[in-house]
């Protein structure tokens, strides 16, 4: 058996790979690191390769940043090889440390199975599924760690485990330095998700595990404990933190999370949130966001000025189409024109129902404006009052303490918020 290699390779450093996959992958800057380059490059021009991504459901919704590593098992599929979904149904239950101040809250099986359904439909609308050599499989850890014997497990997997190392990882060592807790629980985890890359393995012949920056240390034990227990040779891929050109984290909005599922973060939503991308930033989200030719990326990359804003509508409607559909990205573009070129209120904008009575009685500005999401507190609403920056059926809103009540409804039966000139929410009384 080849000896492992922990060599991490930046993008910018790597010459031309001979594979397809990581070609593509490089080209649109979604490597980070590789543990093995050579040996994957060529694992992957010698015949189809399986890799896959776990996703623990902590949520009802994948969110943007996930959305970076489904795109990375869509482009191992189009480049001929088989993805895989790892639904952490097992390691939910325990939580992933990695970067965080606390302690997860603590899941049943019943809210992790909930949250499992719900992760489930941005997948089908990106991957293929079915039993093709190449469609992917969407499987579920606690079919194997639900069944563990603590004590088998302890001797047969975790001796490989030094604890020294462990604590050299930075998603541990950051947290003890803070002198922040850290549970028996929690420090587990990482040997349940390299346990979780040998079962795989040796389930489906599994050799690559993705994932984000923060997984690199989690990935790595799992190449190592295949490594230690006499297993196949195994490889990581990383993708980079995804930020902004000025240094913010992407992912964070008014109403909190860009969620990927419809119910949570509106496709209308979703189509603003990259129409109102940096300029700077582009050319970079064309190529990791959207499935359009780099020969055309490049070109758009080219324009400037006004020109500019072209490229951003072609940037919110090409990845609203990637997470909710074609004709759900047309129809957010639609919208965004006629709100903005027509000056129209187009009815499939965001909607927040609010009960008659409670409307009849008179709402607060501010407190409106709070829960439609397009502020985030009452003293961020008066800020922009004073600024001038929110509006009421199109009219600035001048009096902080001004109160909106049925009176205020439009001919078509409803009030327009409005933030600035991007952001719109209708009330609707219901």
């Amino acid at each position: 058996m080849r000896p492992i290699r922990y060599r991490p390779v930046k993008a910018a450093a790597m010459t031309a790979f001979k594979s397809d996959f990581l070609n593509v992958l490089q080209q649109r800057g979604l490597i980070h690191q590789i543990s093995d380059p050579e040996g994957l490059d060529a694992a992957c021009c010698k015949g189809p390769i399986t890799g896959y991504v776990g996703y623990d459901a902590t949520a009802t919704s994948l969110h943007i940043g996930n959305l970076i590593s489904v795109t990375m098992l869509y482009w191992l599929q189009q480049t001929g090889h088989r993805p895989i979904t790892l639904m952490g149904g097992g390691t939910s239950m325990v939580g992933d440390p990695s970067f965080r101040d606390e302690q997860r809250k603590m899941l049943n099986e019943e809210t992790i199975a909930a949250n499992i359904e719900g992760i489930k439909k941005i997948f089908a609308r990106i991957l293929r599924y079915g039993d093709g050599s190449t469609d992917a499989l969407m499987i579920n850890n606690a079919d194997w760690l639900l069944k563990l014997n603590y004590v088998s497990f302890l001797r047969e997997v975790g001796r490989h485990f030094s604890v020294n190392r462990m604590l050299s990882f930075d998603s541990v060592k950051l947290r003890l330095d803070r002198e922040q807790s850290l549970s028996f629980l929690e420090f587990n985890y990482m040997i349940m998700q390299g346990y979780d890359f040998v079962e795989i393995n040796r389930r489906y012949g599994c050799i690559l595990q993705m994932g984000g920056s923060d997984q690199w240390g989690n990935i790595i034990n799992g190449v190592d404990l295949s490594h230690r227990m006499g297993g196949a040779q195994l490889y990581a891929l990383t993708t980079p933190l995804l930020t902004t050109s000025s240094g913010a984290k992407m992912g964070k909005t008014a109403k909190g999370a860009v969620w990927l599922n419809g119910d949570l973060f509106s496709p209308y939503d979703f189509w603003q949130y990259f129409r109102n991308t940096e300029d700077a930033d582009v050319g970079r989200f064309l190529k990791v966001f959207t499935r359009l030719p780099l020969d055309e990326i490049a070109w758009l990359e080219k324009l400037g000025g006004s020109e500019i804003n072209e490229a951003k509508k072609i940037l919110a409607t090409e990845a609203t189409a990637v997470v909710h559909g074609r004709e759900a990205a047309d129809q957010a573009a639609e919208t965004a024109r006629r709100t903005f070129e027509e000056g129209s209120i187009a009815q499939n904008l965001p909607t927040l129902e609010i009960a008659r009575a409670e409307l009849d009685a008179g709402i607060g500005v501010p407190v409106l404006f709070v829960k439609a999401g397009l502020v985030a507190s009452n003293g961020e609403a008066r800020r922009q009052i004073k600024g001038g920056g929110l509006r009421v059926n199109d009219a600035p809103v001048n009096d902080e303490k001004m109160t909106l009540t049925s009176q205020n409804l439009t001919a078509e039966g409803v009030i327009k918020l409005s933030m600035g000139r991007k952001r719109h929410v209708l009330v609707k009384p219901v």
